[in-house]
């Protein structure tokens, strides 16, 4: 299974891609796509859309992770990074790829145990994890996004993701899926 995590932003988006194969974790490739801030907002998400689209025509993910919204920076920073998250999405499905979204708290918790780990703890965990320096903390983000969809499973889905408020709930919530599958 290869995994592309993708971290949003309109001035930088960070990717990452992770595969698994036979229990073990592997280091595909990381950056991120940082469209020029002196051309207008229009031509930054069309330029994030075609680097996008390229990166996952090379690596041929079959599975993909974006980190949902953390509303709280402001109204016109969370509408941009929703901007560039939205046309992320897009290229996504348009690639056929199933897309789940994971609340960032999650993605810390899963990387590094913690769920307010900062940027250098999430980046030395994944220099840890996979044996590689990350090119950046976008690329960083983007990779633990990545593992985190692996080890949350297919059938957690946003909508129980966000229900579930700390470890105990997503630990019944994965235990109760499981029960459903039997």
């Amino acid at each position: 299974m290869r995994i592309i995590g993708i971290d949003p932003g309109l001035r930088h988006t960070g990717w990452g891609i992770v595969e698994f194969k036979n229990n073990k974790l592997i280091y595909i490739g990381d950056g991120t796509i940082s469209p020029s801030t002196s051309i207008s907002d229009g031509k930054r998400l069309f330029f994030i859309k075609s680097q996008l689209s390229q990166i996952i025509s090379k690596y041929s993910p079959n599975k993909s992770a974006i980190e949902q919204i953390f509303v709280g920076f402001g109204a016109g920073s969370s509408l941009k990074l929703g901007m560039a998250r939205g046309v992320s999405m897009s290229v996504l499905a348009e690639s056929g790829l199933d897309i789940t979204e994971i609340p960032p708290k999650l993605v810390k918790k899963t990387i590094t145990g913690y769920g307010s780990a900062s940027k250098q703890q999430i980046t030395s965990m994944i220099e840890k994890l996979l044996s590689v320096l990350p090119k950046n903390e976008d690329s960083a983000d983007a990779l633990a996004i990545a593992i985190s969809a692996h080890h949350i499973g297919d059938d957690y889905t946003a909508s129980n993701l966000q229900q579930a408020n700390n470890s105990l709930d997503i630990a019944i919530a994965k235990a109760l899926l499981k029960e459903k599958k039997k």
